[in-house]
């Protein structure tokens, strides 16, 4: 896959990363864990995607390929210490550094990116992100100034932050953060109206989460991950209201046409998938070698669908 810039940092990136929430909470061995990043990594994925709370997933990165950390843009994400694992605080056995501080705090920021140097077991991070903290917490300023320092000494490259709806809007017009990471597909289109285009007028990087809408087009029923999502059925919904309008012109491949779908909108820089499945990374590289299209018609079509229809369709966080 040729490589794209992540906005103004210099950074080269594949267009689609890897989404490392799964590894972590789907039970894996280390063995399987290797086969699924060392695919990625292989047929030329160079942009990882993690975050403190994904269960195991930094520690699994760590002991698979960390010997590799020359080939891939490494990313994080921090600010609360919940584990997203079904256990919180003393019961999980993900925190193997234990944090003290409250959840949103700058000691919480700090103590959270020295853990995942470890787990990672890497000298620096490229990108550590905030994880959907609220305005009232970005205004404070503390976790801010956190990053700020972890970036000067050199534990991080890059800041930035992964979120959605006014959150994401106040993060990037604060002019404080590389990166925006936000959710974007078929179904959830509101980041193109206005966070995406101002993201792109700072010459921001821009992370796509949840590019093909966790696979619900065309399905008869709610595609399942092997672990609980909060989104999975409203997506579901959303496609099924859609569809309800009327065929598109001619579809080969839902997935295909919602990866089109994404990448028609030249703000996004690179989308993340999250998989277990290495067949599934091969096909999505497949596709991104072969070259993706999405027509004007139907590029129109869904545009139009989702104006009509998601007036109450906020991003989902």
């Amino acid at each position: 896959m040729d490589s794209v810039n992540l906005g103004s940092t210099g950074i080269k990136v594949s267009p689609i990363g890897i989404g490392l929430s799964e590894i972590g909470q789907v039970k894996l061995n280390v063995s399987e864990v290797a086969s699924i990043l060392n695919t990625a990594l292989d047929g030329g994925i160079n942009f990882l995607d993690t975050a403190a709370c994904y269960g195991g997933s930094e520690e699994l990165i760590g002991k698979t390929v960390s010997h590799r950390r020359d080939e891939f843009t490494l990313a994080t994400k921090c600010g609360h210490t919940n584990c997203l694992c079904g256990t919180i605080g003393e019961k999980c056995t993900h925190q193997s550094i234990k944090l003290q501080s409250p959840d949103w705090s700058g000691q919480t920021i700090s103590d959270s990116i020295e853990r995942s140097l470890k787990r990672l077991q890497t000298d620096y991070l490229d990108l550590v992100q905030l994880h959907s903290c609220d305005i009232k917490t970005l205004e404070h300023g503390d976790v801010i100034d956190a990053l700020i320092k972890a970036k000067e000494s050199g534990k991080t490259r890059f800041i930035g932050y992964s979120g959605d709806n006014d959150n994401a809007l106040w993060a990037v017009q604060s002019g404080q953060f590389d990166t925006l990471q936000t959710s974007f597909n078929i179904v959830d289109q509101n980041a193109r109206n206005k966070l995406l285009p101002e993201a792109e007028s700072r010459n921001m990087g821009v992370i796509v989460k949840r590019p093909i809408a966790n696979g619900v087009w065309a399905r008869a029923q709610v595609p399942t991950r092997g672990f609980p999502t909060t989104y999975a059925e409203e997506y579901f919904d959303r496609a099924k209201a859609i569809a309800s309008l009327g065929p598109l012109a001619e579809v080969d491949d839902p997935i295909k046409l919602a990866m089109g779908f994404t990448f028609a909108h030249p703000e996004v820089d690179t989308a993340i998938i999250g998989t277990t499945n290495p067949k599934h990374i091969l096909s999505n590289i497949s596709m991104m070698d072969e070259g993706l299209s999405i027509s004007d018609e139907n590029l129109d079509t869904l545009i139009k669908r989702f104006n009509a229809l998601g007036e109450n369709w906020n991003q989902l966080t």
